[in-house]
């Protein structure tokens, strides 16, 4: 009997049946830098609409970055995260190359933890999902000509959530599209800018009319080499090793990406981070996505020029082994020899 939960205050949803949709919460959590480029001490309010200038960088010019990351409530009562730091770190890596001003590690995690303990009713019950957390930077300072915003706003909001794909835990069904490319050597790929994504929609919604699950983009110079799926990072299996696309600035460096492959290397599989080309990926044995929100998808089917080629599923994958020992260290099951929890 799980007692560590008992009397626990719940929103009124139903959990189980979350999907991977927003549901408003009660509180975010707001910070502004100020004139002399540090952010201030932020604050917890009601959840709601924000007072923007038309002239906003973030409306005109696209100066935005986003995180995501997420809070699980352990069998034994404890409210987790996971690797909150590493968000932190990425998102000044991303405000450095958009020229932005940024919160420090400790001012990021702060907020995280503030608002997943505002909203903690949103947390669901144990295998229920999680809440997930999206931290935003925005320039919110008017600007006309083409510079940096004088102003920035560091939000955080929630929102409890399910599987990200509506396939739930069955093998996604992806399609590589050769027409359109998610980023170029250059550009902003390889930090969490806003830019990166409405891009994608097309692509994305053309591929999900055909029935398949998400899409994989190849590089736009060779147009061979695998990149990322839409909203995550993807790797193969051949034989006993896992290859996935090295992070040379078109593919963003995923937290869940570093941590599988940290756990992989532990169990012994060896992982090599290189060129992947898209005829690897069409004769491996094993594909599947990492990312915050989809954490480890399985892969059923790949169709690429109007070929399609089914994977291996069902038991004893590697992509399961691996989604086994990240799932149960991100809730408190598994030993965290890594120091990747964090307790609320």
């Amino acid at each position: 009997m799980d007692t560590a939960n008992l009397g626990v205050e719940y929103a009124d949803i139903d959990w189980n049946n979350l999907g991977f949709g927003l549901r408003q919460t009660d509180y975010m959590y707001k910070s502004k830098c100020t004139k002399n480029n540090t952010f201030e001490q932020g604050q917890l309010v009601n959840y709601g609409n924000l007072d923007l200038s038309p002239a906003a960088g973030v409306l005109n010019y696209g100066q935005g970055l986003f995180e995501g990351t997420k809070a699980v409530r352990g069998e034994d009562g404890r409210l987790l995260l996971f690797r909150p730091d590493q968000n932190a770190i990425r998102m000044q890596i991303g405000a450095e190359r958009m020229c932005m001003q940024s919160p420090s590690i400790e001012q990021f995690v702060y907020a995280v933890k503030q608002t997943a303990l505002a909203n903690k009713r949103w947390i669901p019950p144990p295998g229920k999902g999680s809440l997930y957390i999206r931290p935003l930077l925005i320039g919110t300072g008017p600007i006309l000509g083409l510079s940096p915003a004088h102003e920035y706003t560091f939000l955080v909001y929630a929102s409890p959530v399910g599987n990200y794909f509506k396939e739930g835990t069955a093998p996604l069904n992806l399609y590589v599209n050769n027409e359109f490319h998610r980023t170029t050597r250059g550009g902003a790929g390889g930090v969490k800018s806003i830019t990166n994504y409405a891009p994608v929609l097309k692509p994305l919604l053309r591929a999900k009319e055909q029935g398949f699950s998400d899409v994989v983009y190849l590089d736009s110079v060779h147009k061979k080499y695998i990149e990322e799926v839409s909203s995550c990072n993807i790797f193969i299996v051949k034989g006993d090793v896992i290859s996935t696309p090295s992070t040379v600035g078109t593919i963003l460096e995923g937290i869940t990406r570093k941590s599988i492959i940290d756990i992989a290397r532990d169990l012994g599989y060896k992982v090599e981070e290189r060129l992947v080309a898209v005829d690897e990926l069409m004769e491996a044995d094993e594909v599947f996505t990492t990312g915050t929100a989809v954490t480890v998808a399985t892969v059923g089917s790949i169709t690429y020029n109007g070929r399609r080629v089914e994977y291996r599923t069902g038991d004893g994958l590697v992509s399961q082994n691996l989604f086994k020992r990240l799932l149960g260290i991100q809730v408190g099951k598994v030993e965290d020899k890594y120091n990747w929890i964090v307790d609320i």
